[in-house]
């Protein structure tokens, strides 16, 4: 929206005059060329209260900070770039005419970035004023000024006089040029409740058709809006979309009035009053002072629709004229009209007055025919490599821009070449050409047909394998000759004895696998292949070396065996032709013995031992022949047999002694216990030993396991046997020395099934150690603290086998 009052007739402003073509020079900088504010002086602050000034000349400077925040408040955009929210580029291209430069004014920043609790500190304002010279001379001929500006904008819901905004402000000896000075924010229907939009709690609802007609645009993007939550940085803000956008729109005014005069533009843009929505624009001029100028084509192409414009004024009536045959299609009545050429050349004229502006323009225009792309003839059937073909282009109007090419005719990558005939050279894969073609710049590029040039690549015979194989006298094993890597159809197999002289096969063999027959003498082997119109090739050739020396021979038995870990196996062989062997695995292997027999025979025998499942591979040779004889004897080594008798015991006479031994074997393994005594059975798992007074004091028990397999394995358990009642025994005295010996005082239990507790108590008859955990025993400490040394009291008490208290108590020495 534009906030004008129309000017009054009164002013003396009326302002007639017309492009007179004559050349003045802009104010030096006006379009920020210097990429800094030089000759701009410039103001940064808050609505109605203080303001920080950066004057004229501001030669360096770039970059002016938002008032008391970091963020950039005034910015000189000497690179592109493209607005977050309005997506438009930060330097804007208007109808073929390139600003080169532009400055943004304000940021996102609103009261909440001033960390104040205040509540209303008001909004950021940011301006920039150039003072210009007018040249002096006839007030009849224009001396111009052309802006752009772009704006967003946060929609304030507040009653539009308190609305975030953008003005441009034009004063002369101190008077504002009301209708050369326009302000734009975003309409609303003025309903704000109490406070007139500035902190009530109704908010102005938006005009949005208003808004949308005016050339606003809601942004995509999310903003967090502290609005609500007072001036200070307490608040968490809240994602809101309501940035509204306006592209870039171009303004002009004239200055002739002021020939003579120093006049003052200023842009401004301003948050809202109360502070808390924010208001950036950007701003670009034109480096032309001359008057109005139509941008457009001057030379149109028929059959095309064609746009000519010139900056807007505000509240301006628009006349435009083009010349007979040409058709106004859109926009008259406007600063921008769409125009469908006429076959006449001839001028477009333009007429644009408001109440202070009165200004004319004139361009002469041409017509042009219409592109024609024409045809392009041409391509060929190629083999890569060193190839060329030639594509000619006939019937185009206008000319060729550049050729195109693509390898799947979806994909096409320009190349600068501009003549009608082409020609394509060492192409080496399929390749689609085309050509681009124009009229004139005011006409459409347009594409030629394609040609198409199809490329073979090169034939290749590949590669046969194995290329090299040794035959020995009475070897009948042929290898399987395979090709591969083969570019084209296999033509056919050759054969030849020396390498140089070849045949091919007869009838043809077109596989690509060949076994020959058994040979008595060297041989060689190749292929044909072709792809398409390429030379056929035939590669590298594959050897049959023939050696008239007997081949290695034997026979390996047995070639599996099946051992218990920790045994051996035998290995045999009976060698039919051959003069020595090796062992792959000779650190398994042992105690070989040979048998010569007559000739080249002979009968081998092996020991082999290895300690976990094997191969042991066996190499027979004959000398005069290359190739070796291998066999694999394979050996399965089944896993060791464990087997787990308990811990060492002791047991009193008339105590049963549960026995209990496991193994990782099948559960149809056998047990056996040697020696027998006591045991009620020894041939189980699990028997009961039962002792008395003639039985032998100390026993050694060996359990040994077989598997179905014959493996064994075995364990001991050692039992003392006491000839007395279960008791508890306990030494006389300890050195807990730490040396490993004697260093804790334990209860050695016998016929015990539990400890109850057991006790140490020093010569005060304080309790200084106490537990019940079978093997728990004192180490001499109280408390961390060593005891000295000297006679202490024990107490203990258990629980027999038989289920009967043990109670016994007596002293014992400490020693250190």
């Amino acid at each position: 929206m534009n906030r004008i009052l129309l000017c009054l007739i009164s002013c003396g402003m009326l302002l007639v005059s017309q492009a007179l073509g004559q050349s003045q020079p802009c104010p030096p900088n006006i379009n920020f060329s210097s990429g800094t504010l030089r000759n701009w002086s410039a103001s940064t602050g808050l609505v109605g209260k203080s303001t920080t000034d950066y004057p004229f000349p501001n030669t360096m400077t770039s970059i002016i900070p938002e008032y008391t925040i970091s963020n950039s408040g005034i910015v000189v955009n000497s690179f592109p770039g493209v607005d977050h929210y309005g997506k438009f580029p930060i330097i804007p291209t208007i109808n073929g005419y390139a600003y080169g430069y532009s400055v943004q004014l304000g940021s996102t920043a609103t009261s909440h970035d001033l960390a104040t609790n205040e509540r209303a500190p008001g909004g950021f304002m940011r301006s920039i004023t150039y003072s210009i010279s007018v040249p002096a001379g006839d007030v009849t001929v224009p001396y111009t000024m052309t802006y752009a500006y772009a704006m967003v904008l946060e929609n304030g819901t507040h009653n539009s006089i308190n609305q975030p905004l953008f003005r441009a402000t034009l004063k002369a000896g101190g008077n504002v040029v009301v209708c050369a000075s326009p302000e734009y924010f975003l309409p609303t229907f003025d309903d704000a409740g109490n406070g007139n939009g500035g902190g009530s709690s109704t908010g102005a609802t938006l005009d949005s058709a208003k808004a949308l007609a005016n050339g606003f645009k809601l942004s995509p993007e999310l903003f967090l809006s502290y609005s609500g939550t007072g001036g200070g940085q307490g608040g968490s803000g809240t994602w809101l979309q309501d940035v509204w956008t306006k592209d870039w729109t171009e303004v002009t005014f004239d200055l002739a009035p002021y020939r003579g005069q120093t006049v003052t533009l200023t842009f401004e843009s301003v948050n809202c009053s109360p502070g808390a929505h924010f208001a950036y624009a950007y701003v670009a001029l034109r480096k032309l002072c001359d008057g109005l100028e139509i941008s457009g084509d001057k030379v149109a192409c028929t059959n095309g629709l064609v746009t000519y414009s010139i900056p807007a004024l505000a509240n301006a009536t628009y006349t435009w004229t083009v010349p007979p045959s040409w058709q106004i299609v859109s926009g008259e009545g406007t600063s921008i009209i769409q125009v469908k050429p006429g076959s006449n050349t001839g001028r477009i004229t333009v007429h644009q007055v408001n109440s202070c502006t009165d200004l004319k323009d004139t361009i002469d225009v041409m017509t042009s025919t219409p592109t024609i792309a024409g045809k392009l003839t041409g391509g060929d059937l190629l083999c890569a490599g060193i190839n060329s073909s030639v594509i000619t282009l006939d019937g185009n109007n206008g000319s060729i821009l550049h050729w195109i090419k693509s390898t799947d005719g979806v994909s096409w990558l320009p190349f600068s070449y501009t003549e009608n005939v082409f020609t394509a050279r060492n192409l080496n894969e399929t390749t689609y050409y085309a050509a681009v073609v124009q009229n004139g710049a005011s006409c459409s590029e347009e594409t030629t047909n394609s040609v198409l040039i199809s490329v073979d690549a090169q034939s290749n015979a590949g590669k046969i394998s194995p290329p090299y194989t040794d035959i020995c006298l009475g070897n009948v094993a042929m290898p399987v000759l395979e090709v591969t890597g083969t570019v084209g159809n296999l033509i056919n197999w050759q054969h030849s004895y020396n390498g140089s002289d070849w045949d091919n096969f007869s009838p043809e063999l077109k596989d690509l696998f060949y076994q020959p027959m058994p040979v008595s003498e060297t041989n060689y082997y190749r292929v044909i292949t072709k792809n398409g119109i390429c030379a056929a090739d035939t590669g590298a050739a594959a050897v049959i070396n023939y050696y008239p020396v007997p081949y290695p021979m034997a026979v390996i038995f047995p070639d599996t065996s099946v051992i218990c870990f920790g045994k051996t196996a035998t290995l045999s062989a009976n060698v039919s032709a051959g003069t020595g062997y090796t062992w792959s695995n000779s650190g398994v292997v042992s105690s070989v013995t040979t048998n010569y027999l007559s000739g080249s025979s002979f009968v081998m025998r092996a020991i082999a031992s290895p300690a976990s499942t094997t191969d042991v591979v066996l190499s027979v040779f004959n000398e005069g022949c290359p190739v070796v004889f291998k066999d694999t004897f394979h050996i399965k080594v089944l896993a060791p047999v464990l087997v787990n008798a308990g811990k060492d015991t002791a047991v009193v006479i008339g105590q049963p002694m549960q026995f209990y031994a496991t193994t990782d074997a099948a559960e149809s393994s056998q047990f056996s216990w040697s020696p027998a005594t006591g045991l009620n059975n020894a041939r189980i798992p699990n028997p009961v030993g039962l002792y008395n007074v003639s039985s032998p004091d100390v026993i050694t028990y060996l359990v040994t396991v077989e598997t179905t397999d014959g493996c064994i394995g075995t364990d001991a358990i050692t039992v003392k046997v006491f000839k007395t009642p279960a008791t508890i025994f306990i030494p006389d005295a300890f050195t807990p020395n730490k040396d490993g010996l004697n260093d804790d005082l334990k209860p050695i239990l016998v016929g015990i099934q539990q400890l109850n507790f057991f006790r140490v108590y020093n010569r005060w008859g304080e309790l200084i150690f106490d537990t019940n955990r079978v093997n728990g025993g004192w180490n001499g400490s109280y408390k961390g603290i060593p005891q000295a040394s000297g006679n202490y009291v024990y107490n203990v008490q258990a629980i027999d086998y038989a289920g009967k208290i043990v109670n016994q108590k007596g002293t014992v020495m400490l020693i250190r």
